[in-house]
């Protein structure tokens, strides 16, 4: 690898740093966007049964808060259940937005990198023709850097590739999975609303 990066040349050290960063951004969402992270399956359930024991408790309210993106969001909820439906889904919403906004941390990011290393690639690939057509003379052309302005073109080009395909890829599959977690909590928060309002049983 390190002789991949030393042919390639100085251009290729920004290309490195973003996949540095990529690979970052990758591991964290991936480790953070788990559905029993964020959406923990029995959660519902289980703020029911506690809501019907001992109702809406500070220690219940303040471990929500602190809890998963989905217990923030029925936080929310429950903090207005004694005011009408139309006003606890108003309330969800508002911290449902903050929650999405969160669950989306670092995707532009990443996104940006998949954007932008084709380009980095493409400016060392220039680099290297430079290079190529500055080592032209009358006297002939010297083969070290002929060599030399290739391998900077065709490694640049190469690596912007490597960089940018596998970003794009998770950048894509994150931003499904954001969506799908997003309408889970929808549909969750929904429940809610309704079983504490008895216009649902379960």
């Amino acid at each position: 690898m390190f002789a991949f990066i030393e042919a390639a040349g100085w251009p290729v050290w920004p290309l490195v740093l973003a996949s540095v960063i990529s690979l970052a951004i990758i591991g964290e969402r991936a480790w953070s966007l788990r559905s029993s992270v964020v959406t923990p399956p029995q959660l519902l359930s289980q703020v029911v049964q506690e809501f019907r024991t001992n109702g809406v408790d500070p220690m219940m309210l303040a471990r929500l808060t602190s809890g998963s993106a989905l217990a923030q969001v029925f936080a929310a909820g429950l903090k207005n259940v004694k005011s009408t439906p139309q006003v606890m889904k108003e309330a969800i919403d508002d911290a449902g937005r903050a929650v999405a906004h969160d669950l989306e941390r670092f995707l532009n990011t990443l996104g940006t990198i998949a954007s932008i290393s084709p380009l980095l690639g493409l400016l060392g690939t220039v680099i290297g023709m430079i290079e190529i057509f500055g080592s032209q003379a009358p006297s002939g052309t010297n083969p070290i850097v002929l060599a030399h302005g290739i391998s900077i073109a065709l490694y640049n080009t190469a690596m912007g590739l490597i960089v940018a395909i596998p970003s794009m890829i998770f950048y894509r599959f994150f931003r499904s999975k954001v969506d799908s977690l997003i309408i889970e909590m929808e549909s969750q928060a929904v429940k809610l609303v309704e079983i504490l309002h008895g216009e649902r049983n379960n």
